[in-house]
């Protein structure tokens, strides 16, 4: 059972130790912020078992998004959808996959001759 407390401006909220059973860190592998997440078709008729922040972040991965893009749409902590992203990863009803890697650009010296062979034409 989640305990609520009320802030008068913020109204109720629970703290995010309860939504994640008092855990830090996500099973397995930690997410990168700009690691995509993208749910999968098991996703779909999947509902046994799930918090209702667990739903919600499954609502708003329609496509492809940034482990930061679904803290900031579902509204929840970035620590607490780390956590919880990593349930539904385990569950296989998402995946998440690191960012693309940045590949080193080609030297000055190659872009130079390549320069010298258009001007050649």
């Amino acid at each position: 059972m989640n305990e609520r407390w009320l802030d008068e401006e913020a109204g109720p909220i629970i703290r995010p130790y309860t939504m994640t059973r008092g855990r830090t860190r996500p099973s397995g592998e930690q997410f990168d912020l700009i690691a995509v997440v993208t749910r999968l078709p098991a996703a779909d008729g999947e509902a046994t078992g799930l918090t209702p922040e667990h739903r919600r972040i499954l609502s708003v991965i329609r496509s492809a998004l940034s482990v930061a893009e679904v803290a900031s749409a579902s509204g929840l902590p970035l620590g607490v959808t780390r956590v919880l992203l990593g349930d539904l990863r385990d569950r296989g009803l998402v995946s998440v996959r690191p960012p693309a890697s940045v590949t080193k650009l080609p030297g000055e010296g190659l872009l130079r001759e390549v320069l010298q062979g258009l001007e050649a034409l």
